[in-house]
């Protein structure tokens, strides 16, 4: 377990937004086992080759992390977790006066 690791309460925010795949066959790897492999490497600035092996291998991770931010996947993640952090602390969603 790494601090960049997504807890279970913040899981249960993102799931939801990640896209659905087509079911063609089961995935060797989940989509939480994926993000916590672009978080640890946004995290700590390492190359992509040099994730950690128990992450899923650095191909998989990249391929995803430049999937979802072309789509605005990762952008819709932080503008979600950043409204729920505003409210929180009662302030506004947009974080304007």
């Amino acid at each position: 377990m790494y601090s960049s690791d997504v807890t279970d309460k913040e899981w249960e925010i993102i799931e939801p937004l990640l896209p659905t795949k087509k079911k063609t066959r089961p995935p060797l790897w989940t989509k939480r086992q994926i993000l916590d492999g672009v978080f640890y490497q946004l995290k700590n600035g390492c190359n992509w080759a040099d994730l950690p092996k128990d992450f899923p291998p650095y191909s998989t991770v990249f391929w995803h992390y430049k999937h979802w931010c072309s789509e605005g996947i990762l952008d819709n993640i932080m503008t979600t977790l950043h409204g729920r952090a505003r409210e929180q602390v009662k302030k506004n969603r947009s974080g304007r006066p």
